[in-house]
Parts: structure tokens; C-alpha cells; sequence
């Protein structure tokens, strides 16, 4: 965590300097922009819904029935704690210990979540590829492009090589039957081998996961109307999800630094200006942050009633 903090610091310390905000902003254009920011904070809480949706999918391969309801405020809860509370537990962390209570199985919360997070790396790359497909002319962008279609093949080839490992049954399958920690991995061991069996539901996650990661995609266009900016919708779709994918590495807090300077990057070919890539990446953060508040109540209300079940066993 130190080093993740100490890297978005100096990211950020390069970065700032090279902000003009008087060129961020477009002049006269204020009330479309607090328009368009307040359609990106909408779709943003609508992309939450609908991950909740994919997890709700998801635990149906466990055979396990949650409302979306229910999950939607694991969801926020964990945003909360992961974009404010980051020194503490981490918000994937919170979902599976709240949803446990649920499902009465920390293994399968654990798999869940996993899974959930596994079907939106699949899907990322595959927009990548699809947003270069409808215009090859992006290509003649010189090295964003290349990059891009890098991040997608290698970001494929990993998650193949995860799910291989993990449907084998002499490296996943092997921890089925264990208990400890090692019964998480069989658990999802088993709910990858219930997608293969069930194509069906295979299906419906992947489907829940491509809706949901287009709203991401729709809310990185909406930051760039907000800044006056007029891009083509194809290099939007090539360009968001590797952005999506390099801001989640371990490198620094919560993307901080690291996906203003990718947005630099992939957006720079396109004439954008240094300081209105940065302000994309911030709006788009800031977005975030803001539908990430509103896990606050289901944080605390959460946190009282673990606290309570907690007491009878304390005394």
C-alpha cells in the first residue's frame, strides 16, 4: 500500500504541472457540461446496477438465488470502502464477507466475486478488438493503437491460461475436497466447471458482463462531451476498456496517476491536449467517487449488524 500511495504521488506530481486548466474547460459550454456530467454520475450508478446483475448471474451457477437488491448494496458498500477506506480491507473483500452471511458459504462468496471480476477482463479486450475492427484506420495512429491491441491479447491469453488452471482437474480440481483456504480455490474450480457444463449461464453471465462494461465505455464518452471534446465513437470503444484495464494494475491508488497518463497516451493521437486527457481521467474518477458515497449507509448498516451478531458470541 505504501508503495502504491508513494507511485500515484509522484505520478501525479509529474502529471499536474502539465495541466492548463484554462484549457481543460470549454469556454461557454458550462451548462452542457454539468449536463453531461450529471448523465456520466447516472450511467455510472446504472453500471453498478447492472454489475450487481452480472454477480446475481454469477451465483446462479452455485445454484444460489440473491436479489439484486441485496447485492447492489454489497456492491456499493465495497466500492465505498475500496475508493475510501483503501488502507483498510479492500471492497472485494467486504463483498464476500457480506455476501457469506447470505449464502451461508464464504467459498462460494469468494468464487463469486472472482468469477464476477474474471468475466470483465474477458470482455474488455474483446471491445478493444471490436472498436479497432469497426475503424482499421486507427492503425495509422502510430503506437496507441498497437498498444491497445497488446493489452487486449495479452490481457486474453492470461485470463485463458487462469481459466485452464482453474478447470483442470489436476490443478483446480485437486482443492475441491479440501477444507482451509485451499477449499476457496476449489470452489471456484467448481463454478467454472458448472459454466462449461451449462453453456446456458455461461451465456447470460458473459451477456450481464458486455452490458456492463459498455456502460463504463458510455461513461468515459460522456467525461469527454463534458470537456467539449468530439472523438469518434469507435476510438472511444478501442481505446476506454485498455484505460478500464490499466488503471486496475497494482501499481498505484486506485488507478490515481496511472489512468490520467494512460488517457494521455491513447488520447494524444487523437489531438487531444495533454491537460484535457488528465481531465477526462479525473472527471471519470470523480464520477466514480461520487455513486462510490452512496455505499456509505450500506457500509455503516452493514457494519452494525456484523457488529451485532458479533456481540452474543463476544460475551
Amino acid at each position: 500500500m505504501t508503495v502504491r500511495i508513494v507511485a500515484s504521488a509522484v505520478m501525479l506530481a509529474l502529471l499536474i504541472p502539465r495541466i492548463d486548466f484554462d484549457a481543460v474547460w470549454p469556454q461557454g459550454h458550462h451548462v452542457d457540461t454539468v449536463r453531461w456530467l450529471t448523465l456520466g454520475i447516472l450511467v455510472t450508478l446504472g453500471g453498478f446496477a447492472l454489475s450487481a446483475w452480472r454477480w446475481q448471474r454469477v451465483l446462479r451457477v452455485f445454484d444460489e438465488h440473491v436479489g439484486v437488491p441485496t447485492l447492489l448494496s454489497h456492491y456499493l458498500a465495497g466500492q465505498f470502502v475500496g475508493n475510501f477506506l483503501p488502507s483498510t480491507i479492500g471492497g472485494d473483500v467486504l463483498r464476500v464477507s457480506r455476501l457469506s452471511t447470505t449464502v451461508r458459504s464464504s467459498a462460494v462468496s469468494f468464487a463469486s466475486v472472482v468469477l464476477e471480476r474474471m468475466t470483465g477482463w474477458v470482455v474488455l479486450p474483446m471491445l478493444t478488438l471490436a472498436g479497432l475492427a469497426l475503424n482499421p484506420s486507427l492503425f495509422k495512429l502510430g503506437f496507441a493503437p498497437r498498444l491497445a491491441l497488446g493489452l487486449a491479447v495479452c490481457t486474453l491469453t492470461l485470463l485463458a491460461l487462469l481459466l485452464i488452471a482453474a478447470g483442470s482437474q489436476s490443478l483446480g480440481g485437486r482443492f475441491a475436497e479440501h477444507e482451509g483456504w485451499r477449499r476457496f480455490v476449489g470452489a471456484v474450480h467448481t463454478g467454472v466447471n458448472n459454466l462449461r457444463r451449462h453453456p446456458e449461464g455461461a451465456v447470460g453471465v458473459l451477456g450481464a458482463a458486455v452490458v456492463y462494461q459498455l456502460s463504463m465505455v458510455l461513461s468515459v464518452w460522456m467525461a469527454t462531451q463534458a470537456l467539449g471534446l468530439d472523438l469518434p465513437p469507435s476510438a472511444i470503444l478501442a481505446f476506454a476498456p485498455a484505460v478500464l484495464i490499466a488503471q486496475v494494475l497494482p501499481i498505484s491508488l486506485n488507478g490515481i496517476g496511472l489512468r490520467e497518463g494512460a488517457f494521455i497516451l491513447f488520447l494524444d493521437p487523437l489531438g487531444v491536449g495533454t491537460s484535457q486527457a488528465i481531465g477526462v481521467g479525473l472527471l471519470l474518477y470523480g464520477m466514480t467517487l461520487a455513486v462510490s458515497l452512496l455505499g456509505a449507509p450500506a457500509f455503516a448498516v452493514g457494519s452494525r449488524v456484523a457488529g451485532a451478531r458479533a456481540a452474543p458470541q463476544s460475551g
